[in-house]
């Protein structure tokens, strides 16, 4: 009596579904590194075309991720005023962002990194919207 030969896995299907183990893992990551940006629906800010011309960007709202560096001011009517550290094209920029009395509540210390909505106001300075840290 003969044996029948035991089917075997081809490689091809293996590589397949290798292939597909990959691009559903790698799918996933992006698409969870993603939908937690809140601000995902906003620019970002260009830092280059802010310091050539901040006036020309006033009333807009972009999206900042930056480090904190320094406190620099601190009014008790219109919040603190602080310099932050964003990647750019150029390299790692500092930025002055005031964050309203609003957020006295939220602890903001050096080296900590947050992503910041910003609006560029009527002269020129940024101010925090929300923030959230990272």
């Amino acid at each position: 009596m003969s044996r029948r030969a035991s089917s075997k896995v081809s490689l091809l299907k293996i590589v397949a579904a290798l292939l597909l183990l990959i691009l559903a893992l790698g799918g996933g990551y992006y698409l969870i590194r993603n939908l937690n940006d809140p601000y995902r629906t906003l620019h970002p800010l260009d830092v280059a075309a802010y310091y050539e011309n901040g006036n020309s960007l006033r009333g807009n709202v972009y999206k900042v991720d930056g480090k904190v560096l320094n406190l620099l001011a601190w009014s008790p009517g219109k919040g603190r005023l602080f310099s932050i550290e964003v990647e750019a094209r150029s390299g790692a920029s500092p930025l002055g962002v005031i964050v309203p009395v609003d957020f006295n509540q939220v602890n903001l210390q050096k080296g900590q990194n947050f992503a910041f909505k910003i609006e560029v106001g009527q002269d020129g300075l940024l101010t925090v919207k929300d923030l959230q840290k990272k």
